[in-house]
C-alpha cells in the first residue's frame, strides 16, 4: 500500500499536521529538529506528496524550473545540482531546460509556451538579454541566478565578480608576478561575469603601476577547457611571455595547465595559474589549481528563498531583491609549490 502522511506522522513522532506544514513549506511555524525528523521519515519511508491534490487546494504544483546555459559546464553542473539539493529541502521539484543564449529564450521556456505547470523558474542566463521579462505571465515568479547585476524589476543572485578577480590579482602581483596574462578576457564589454572581472583586472594592474598589455588580453571563444587550452596554445606560438595567468572560469585554467604541460613550461615555477569557480575537479589538477571560490551552495539557497518569498506573497509587488555571493581565494599548488 501507498505510504501516507500519517505513516510519516508516526515514524516522526509528530502529528499529521505537522508533516503537512513541513512539506508544504510552512518553515516558521516548525522547529528546526521537527522538520529535520519529518523529513528523515519522509526519506526513510519513501513517501511521495500528491501533487495534484495539493496543486489543486493551493493552486501550486510544488514544481519549479532552472534554466541553465551549458549542462555539460562543471560550474553548472554543480550548481544544478545545489539547487535541487536547496529545492527539496523545501519540499519543491525541480526541472531543468537547457536554453540557448537568445533573446527571451529563458524565460519563454520556464514561463511562457515551454512552462509544464511550473510555479516559478530560476534563469541562469547566458546573455543579458535571455532575462527581459516581456514574456512571463503576470505575477510569475523569476530568480535571476547568475554572474551579473541586472537592472530591472526581478530578484538575482549575483557574483561579486570585481573582489574576485581582485583577490586574484592581488595574490600574483603580491608573489612577484608583474605579466600577467588574462585567459577568457572581455576587452569592449562593460556589462556580465567577463566584463567585471577584466575591469577588475585592469583596475588591479593600475593601482600597482603595471601597464596593461594588450598582447596579454586573451580572448576565448567560450570558457571550456578545450577553447583555455587552444587561445593559451595561439599565445605561446606567437611569442607572448608571461609569469602569471588568470582564467576567468576553472575550465580555462584547466585547459591552460594542459597547453602549458605539453609545452614544458613548470608550473608555478615558470607561470602562476588561477583559475575562477572552485569547481571540484581544481583539486585534482596537476598541480592542483588555486582559484577563486564561489559557494555555490549559498547561491542555491538564497535564490531558491528569494522563490519562495514571491510564491509565499502570490508574486506581490515587493521590491526587487539583489543578494551578492562574496567570494573567496583558495590557494593551491598552481600559485605555490608548497600547497
Amino acid at each position: 500500500m501507498a505510504v501516507t502522511m500519517a505513516d510519516v506522522a508516526r515514524r516522526a513522532g509528530v502529528s499529521p499536521k505537522t508533516v503537512s506544514n513541513v512539506l508544504n513549506d510552512r518553515y516558521p511555524y516548525i522547529r528546526p529538529a521537527t522538520r529535520t525528523r519529518v523529513l528523515e521519515a519522509v526519506e526513510e519511508l519513501g513517501y511521495r506528496l500528491n501533487t495534484s491534490a495539493r496543486a489543486l487546494r493551493t493552486n501550486r504544483t510544488g514544481v519549479i524550473g532552472l534554466a541553465l546555459p551549458e549542462l555539460r559546464a562543471p560550474y553548472f553542473a554543480e550548481l544544478a545540482d545545489e539547487v535541487f539539493r536547496a529545492a527539496r529541502d523545501a519540499g519543491l521539484r525541480v526541472v531543468v531546460e537547457h536554453v540557448e543564449p537568445a533573446p527571451h529564450v529563458a524565460v519563454d521556456h520556464m514561463a511562457g509556451a515551454g512552462a509544464q505547470g511550473l510555479d516559478g523558474a530560476l534563469i541562469a542566463p547566458a546573455s543579458r538579454a535571455d532575462v527581459a521579462l516581456e514574456t512571463a505571465p503576470p505575477g510569475f515568479p523569476i530568480v535571476v541566478l547568475g554572474d551579473r547585476r541586472l537592472e530591472g524589476d526581478v530578484d538575482q543572485v549575483f557574483l561579486a565578480n570585481a573582489q574576485g578577480a581582485r583577490l586574484a590579482m592581488e595574490h600574483l602581483l603580491g608573489i612577484g608576478r608583474t605579466r600577467i596574462a588574462l585567459l577568457g578576457a572581455d576587452v569592449h564589454g562593460t556589462i556580465g561575469n567577463a566584463a567585471e572581472r577584466t575591469a577588475a583586472y585592469r583596475a588591479v594592474l593600475a593601482e600597482h603601476g603595471v601597464p596593461v598589455a594588450d598582447d596579454l588580453l586573451l580572448s576565448t571563444q567560450g570558457w571550456t577547457a578545450a577553447d583555455g587550452a587552444a587561445a593559451l596554445e595561439d599565445a605561446l606560438a606567437e611569442g607572448t611571455r608571461f609569469d602569471g595567468l588568470l582564467a576567468l572560469s576553472d575550465s580555462l585554467a584547466l585547459g591552460a595547465l594542459s597547453t602549458l604541460h605539453r609545452r614544458r613550461v613548470a608550473v608555478p615555477d615558470e607561470v602562476a595559474v588561477v583559475g575562477f569557480d572552485g569547481i571540484d575537479d581544481s583539486r585534482f589538477a596537476v598541480p592542483p589549481l588555486t582559484t577563486v571560490g564561489v559557494d555555490r551552495r549559498r547561491t542555491a539557497r538564497a535564490a531558491v528563498e528569494l522563490l519562495l518569498r514571491r510564491l509565499d506573497t502570490g508574486g506581490a509587488d515587493a521590491p526587487p531583491a539583489a543578494v551578492e555571493i562574496e567570494t573567496e581565494l583558495i590557494v593551491r599548488g598552481s600559485t605555490c609549490p608548497a600547497s
